[in-house]
Order: C-alpha cells, then sequence, then structure tokens
C-alpha cells in the first residue's frame, strides 16, 4: 500500500505533534492515549494510494475516483461539449481513497481551476459552485471526445491537487491528482444513442477499477 506523495508533510507534522501529545497523555494514563493515535492512523490512511492496474476497453470508461455515485444527469448542451453530455457525480467520504484516475485513456487538453463556494460535495448544485479544477481529454481509441473530468472541492475539502499539465498523456486509470479532506468528482462525456450507464445512484465505485459507462466503437472511429 503506497501514500500519496501530496501527503507526506502532514503525516510527518502530525505525527510529531499527535506523539508528543499521546506521550502526554500517557504518563497520566495510557487508555486515553490512544486517541491521538488512532487520530494519526487515520490521517495515514486516508492519503492511501493503493496499487491498481486497469482494464478498460475501448468505449469503456473507467471510474475516476473512489466513491457512492450521487448524480447521474442527461444535459442537452453541455459547455465545453458543444452537444448532448452524460455528468456522473461521485461523492468522496473521508473513509474513501482520495486518488483521482484517468477515466479512458487520453491527450490532456486543457486544465482550468476555478475559485468557489464549498458546499456539501454531495450536493448536486456543488460541481456549478465550488472550487473546482476541471481536466479536459482528447481521448484516444476512436472515443468521441472531448472527456471531461472535475475535481470539486467539498465542505472540508479545501485543497485540490492535479498533477498534470497541457499536452500530457494519461493511461486509462492512470493517476492524476487527489482532493483533500471529502470531495465530489464529476465524469462528463459526450451523449450519444449508444451511450450505456453501467452505474447507478447509490452505487459504490472504484478508481481505475469499476467501468462506469460503456460506448459502442465503430470500425470507422477505431481505426
Amino acid at each position: 500500500m503506497g501514500i500519496a506523495k501530496e501527503g507526506l508533510g502532514l503525516i510527518l507534522i502530525s505525527g510529531v505533534v499527535l506523539g508528543a501529545l499521546a506521550l502526554g497523555i500517557g504518563y497520566v494514563h495510557w487508555a486515553p492515549a490512544i486517541v491521538p493515535v488512532v487520530a494519526w492512523l487515520a490521517i495515514v490512511a486516508f492519503f492511501r494510494d493503493p496499487p491498481r492496474a486497469a482494464t478498460v476497453v475501448d468505449g469503456e470508461f473507467c471510474a475516476p475516483a473512489d466513491g457512492r455515485v450521487t448524480e447521474i444527469t442527461e444535459i442537452e448542451d453541455c459547455e465545453g461539449i458543444e452537444g448532448p453530455a452524460l455528468r456522473i457525480g461521485i461523492f468522496l467520504s473521508l473513509f474513501d481513497v482520495h486518488i483521482n484516475r484517468a477515466p479512458i485513456a487520453g491527450t490532456v487538453r486543457s486544465v482550468a481551476h476555478r475559485p468557489g463556494t464549498f458546499l456539501d460535495a454531495r450536493d448536486a448544485r456543488s460541481g456549478a459552485q465550488n472550487e473546482a479544477v476541471t481536466l479536459v481529454l482528447e481521448p484516444k481509441g476512436g472515443i468521441p471526445g472531448p472527456v471531461i473530468v472535475r475535481q470539486v472541492a467539498g465542505l472540508v475539502a479545501r485543497r485540490i491537487v492535479c498533477r498534470v499539465g497541457v499536452g500530457d498523456g494519461l493511461a486509462a486509470g492512470e493517476r492524476f491528482g487527489l482532493i483533500k479532506f471529502g470531495s465530489r468528482t464529476e465524469l462528463i462525456i459526450p451523449r450519444r444513442p449508444t451511450t450505456e450507464v453501467l452505474v447507478a445512484i447509490g452505487r459504490q465505485v472504484y478508481a481505475g477499477r469499476t467501468i462506469m459507462v460503456r460506448q459502442a466503437i465503430t470500425a470507422t472511429e477505431s481505426a
């Protein structure tokens, strides 16, 4: 089990502070000293980065984040896609792995940061109003694009990390960032007659593992 590099500083600092607190409490009584130790272990667990190998074929979109599906919305004219689109929102609780992964193989077309509010990430309005980073991918393998992944800060989350820039290539399931302490991640794709949604509201999904959507790829598109 790996640890996200962005969490190493916080893990070290909190380890020193909480470790000293545990020692101080332990001089009085050992039982309460367990509390800061558990708190430190929770911080370490939050930044866990398990290795995963995505098994995605052309036309499939894997989940860009671990969490629970809270929204599946059809949009008639989506900005950035310029046509009908499908948006799937995933809520990441404090207990989920917070590493974001690419839903398909592609090249980064743009990365845009938007300041905003900090509504509860389970609120569908958070995607439009909260602080967010929007990653636009140009897909490979004949998949119609562009494909948008939006990292959305939540009520508790106040820092979004995006590790990639314009022109970078990503494999399906490859790590590209994380959001600290509870958040929302959105997958937005062009909607076509062949678009098949494979998840439902309330479904727990796993980044790089769960196939969320399937698009039929014609011989012309895949050539």
